[in-house]
């Protein structure tokens, strides 16, 4: 019997069967805490109207793993670093912390076009060493993670989540109403700096399981869903946990049971999916 078949004869042991590979339980575990991680940040990059920032840091991240593995270094060294370095880059020109579209915009050519000359470099110098990196990077490798990637990926998602946390309620604020939130006293403009900062962290992080091309759905689709069936801030936060999480574990299924399905593509379906549903639920409602 097929993996297909054997999933729909018995989902149970469909899920104990695919659960049985090593690289498997990795892709679920790093992907379901890099799903979380994202879905939180993402609906602060939601409500807060920074969805092109997003759309950028998709395009650093690319450029800054192709610069890592021209330099000849870990090209996840070179997607940390790039992402976090022009988010912050980005806050700190943006108006209270936050990045415009003029500021965005600049980034987005300039480093898109850096990326591809860096490609070129890479792919015909004498250091290279793998030629299918840069397709990793576009598309993610999810399944690829080892054991130290995978832990790695895991221990800066579960970062990123506490501190989201620790700053939920004074960045809502100061993103609501960033007036009134200075006026009693809450550095709106760090707050955004640091926010840009996670932004960038997590960026890096979804990058490793879907690919600079469609870590913005990763962000975006679970945050907007949850935006759309609940107007509770707080409750729409954990409700974009859940569908972030869920969209991972529907996507790796749906990769595994049919394995011409790239994991990454089948992950974004799932989550686009899920904010379609959400959409035809009902009217948006306003978060906050």
């Amino acid at each position: 019997m097929t993996v297909l078949g054997l999933a729909v004869a018995d989902p149970f042991a469909g899920v104990a069967h695919m659960l049985g590979h090593p690289f498997e339980v990795r892709a679920v575990i790093a992907g379901s805490l890099i799903a979380a991680a994202a879905a939180l940040v993402g609906w602060f990059v939601v409500l807060r109207s920074q969805v092109f920032t997003g759309d950028a840091l998709s395009h650093v991240a690319f450029t800054g793993a192709l610069a890592a593995l021209a330099a000849g270094i870990d090209l996840r060294i070179g997607l940390f670093v790039g992402c976090v370095v022009f988010g912050l880059a980005m806050a700190v020109l943006g108006r209270n912390g936050r990045a415009d579209d003029v500021v965005i915009g600049s980034v987005f050519a300039w480093v898109l076009g850096l990326g591809v000359l860096l490609l070129t470099v890479y792919t015909t110098g004498s250091g290279a060493t793998d030629a299918s990196a840069g397709i990793n990077v576009l598309f993610g490798s999810i399944f690829g993670l080892s054991a130290s990637q995978s832990t790695l990926a895991a221990l800066i998602a579960v970062g990123v989540i506490v501190v989201m946390i620790a700053i939920a309620r004074p960045l809502l604020f100061a993103s609501l109403d960033p007036a009134v939130a200075s006026a009693r006293g809450v550095p709106v403009r760090v707050l955004g700096v640091v926010f840009l900062a996670l932004v960038g962290v997590t960026a890096g992080e979804a990058t490793q399981a879907v690919g600079s091309l469609l870590l913005l759905g990763l962000l975006s689709a679970p945050a907007g869903a949850a935006a759309r069936l609940t107007d509770r801030p707080f409750v729409a936060m954990w409700v974009a946990v859940g569908l972030g999480v869920v969209s991972v574990w529907g996507g790796l299924a749906i990769s595994y049971a049919a394995s011409r399905v790239p994991p990454s593509f089948a992950i974004m379906a799932v989550a686009t999916g899920i904010y379609l549903l959400a959409a035809l639920a009902g009217p948006r409602p306003r978060p906050g």
